[in-house]
């Protein structure tokens, strides 16, 4: 989609309508101010997690485990928001524009939080225990609660997995509640009055809705992650859940889930006055920063949309009746652009990847980020299928087509030559093979991919990385036009919210940027890969699908493409 302002326009409507996105990522709070008529970022802040490493904290015992602590949103939203606020008053912006705020976060990130919403890490008696804080999306810690969600439906023949995939996720909602139940401190279980999705509670906060019973919940997050849906009348039953474990029910909900474009009430007299801004602007329903990233890159009918960081996910819509796909994260209606079904997948570990090798195995002398671009100028120079590896890039655990948190990363063909260079280079590959998987499993149900976008930080700073995409797929990438892909997303849905546009798709036209760059599939590299990826594939299945296996061939076949690439 294209701006509808005119080449190089700069001016600033001063009566204009403008609006905040606020995007919670792992690392850190981002906001913008957008113009609602150009789309145009009038500024932006941010703010660095403070707990943690890089926000996420650990336990050496346990590599399983990922929280976080709500006092970095809190503090994340006041300084992102006033950073953005500052820095467009200081070319002339006027405060008094803004008719309302939308939110994204990371997820399936839910809190336990107290009977009136407060999260239990803010209590001083809980700031210390990792059970009491946020459960990080990648905190796989609930995989044997996963793995009793899938029997249990399976066994009672219940509908719920369907529109989730088939398959539920260590990553998602209710596995996380059911071990947090089974192994919280006694204490800690009986503060927890809810439990509360990181995409509703920010909004709630805003809005003073942060009672568990009455929060609004979004669609987005209810859908994909919990198993709403209207087919059966929202949450799984009670019954089901208290057979997981006793006393899940609970915490079930039974607000109608809302779509994130519709507003859920209105900016607190309090913090109107902290920001500077009007009480009662709309705030609207929160989302998963994949599926506003999807937004601000333009996503239609067609389009897939990758937002590629430390993981990927990947988003299409599509009109009619959903299809329900094995292995993605969800089919949802209304989920990413109401009217339409929302479909999501991805990979749980992309960037994840590249750190690790570059801080753990293949250091230099320089802090990670250079040694990243030492290693990628390196690995430009080595033709596809010349290293003779082939990897897979599940480093942790398998989102889509697999959802199996179990499963690890691996490295086939290493030979005493192999470079540092060759093996960074065949990391980024895996994930392109990865990311091609994932579109077929779309398209062999139905679900044609016409256009792909790339967004997200890695997309912008390895040309490496959006070629060997493009040559893997066959298909030409786009790159999005904004760095702030999900933020711009969620500042179009409050655009919607507060009543300035009709519909998403409305929104879109005017506040979408324009691509930042195409690039084009190169036709040597495609018959290459054409050639690795069913051996990927192979290997893919052998060790991620139940059956016979046959891998005698593979090492094989990879030093014959060597030979011939490198003849």
């Amino acid at each position: 989609m294209m701006l509808a302002r005119a080449e190089g326009e700069t001016a600033m409507d001063p009566e204009q309508p403008a609006v905040i996105g606020v995007d919670y990522g792992t690392a850190s709070a981002r906001a913008v101010v957008v113009d609602t008529a150009t789309g145009r970022e009038l500024g932006e802040g941010e703010y660095a997690y403070r707990h943690g490493t890089d926000g996420v904290i650990t336990d050496t015992r346990d590599a399983h485990l990922a929280r976080q602590s709500a006092h970095d949103y809190i503090d994340g939203l006041r300084v992102s928001v006033l950073g953005a606020l500052e820095t467009a008053e200081a070319a002339g912006f006027d405060r008094s524009r803004v008719v309302g705020i939308g939110v994204d976060t990371t997820g399936s990130s839910p809190i336990p939080v107290d009977a009136a919403g407060v999260p239990l890490a803010l209590d001083p008696r809980f700031a210390n225990d990792p059970n009491a804080m946020t459960w990080l999306w990648k905190d796989h810690t609930s995989h044997a609660e996963t793995a009793e969600i899938n029997k249990a439906v399976a066994r009672d023949r219940l509908p719920y997995l369907g529109p989730c995939g088939s398959t539920y996720s260590s990553e998602w909602y209710w596995a996380k509640l059911a071990h947090f139940l089974r192994t919280a401190d006694p204490e800690v279980r009986a503060a927890a009055g809810g439990w509360v999705e990181l995409a509703d509670f920010v909004p709630g906060y805003l809005a003073a809705r942060l009672d568990p019973a009455t929060m609004a919940r979004g669609i987005c997050p209810a859908g994909h992650k919990a198993m709403y849906d209207t087919e059966w009348g929202g949450l799984p039953s009670a019954e089901f859940l208290d057979s997981i474990e006793p006393g899940m029910a609970a915490f079930r909900y039974t607000t109608a889930a809302q779509a994130s474009d519709t507003s859920i009430g209105g900016l607190t007299d309090e913090l109107a006055a902290e920001l500077g801004l009007r009480p009662g602007i709309a705030i609207a329903a929160g989302a998963f920063d994949a599926h506003t990233g999807a937004v601000g890159a333009g996503v239609s009918e067609g389009t897939l949309v990758k937002i590629i960081g430390t993981s990927t996910c990947d988003t299409t819509v599509v009109p009619g009746d959903r299809p329900l796909i094995a292995g993605l994260c969800g089919s949802v209606p209304d989920s990413i652009i109401p009217g339409m079904a929302g479909l999501e997948a991805g990979q749980s570990a992309v960037g994840d990847i590249f750190n690790w090798f570059a801080s753990s195995l293949a250091p230099g002398d320089q802090r990670t980020a250079a040694r990243l671009d030492e290693l990628a100028a390196q690995a430009e120079g080595i033709p596809p299928g010349a290293s003779g590896l082939l990897g897979l890039d599940w480093h942790n655990g398998n989102r889509s087509v697999l959802v199996d948190p179990l499963l690890s990363g691996a490295m086939i063909g290493m030979t005493l030559s192999t470079t540092a260079a060759e093996f960074y280079r065949a990391l980024v590959e895996s994930t392109a093979f990865g990311a091609q998987r994932i579109i077929e499993q779309f398209e062999s149900n139905g679900v044609p991919i016409r256009r792909i976008v790339l967004s997200g930080g890695i997309s912008k700073k390895s040309p490496l990385l959006v070629q060997i995409y493009a040559d893997v797929t066959g298909r030409r990438v786009e790159l999005a036009g904004t760095s702030q892909t999900c933020a711009v997303g969620a500042a179009i849905l409050a655009s919607v919210a507060a009543g300035v546009y009709g519909t998403t798709e409305e929104a879109q036209k005017a506040m979408v940027p324009e691509p930042a760059g195409v690039v084009e599939p190169n036709p040597e590299a495609v018959a290459v890969y054409k050639e690795l990826y069913p051996l990927y594939r192979k290997i893919h299945d052998a060790f991620g699908v139940h059956g016979p296996s046959d891998l005698y061939d593979v090492m094989k076949d990879l030093q014959r493409i060597r030979s011939e690439v490198t003849r």
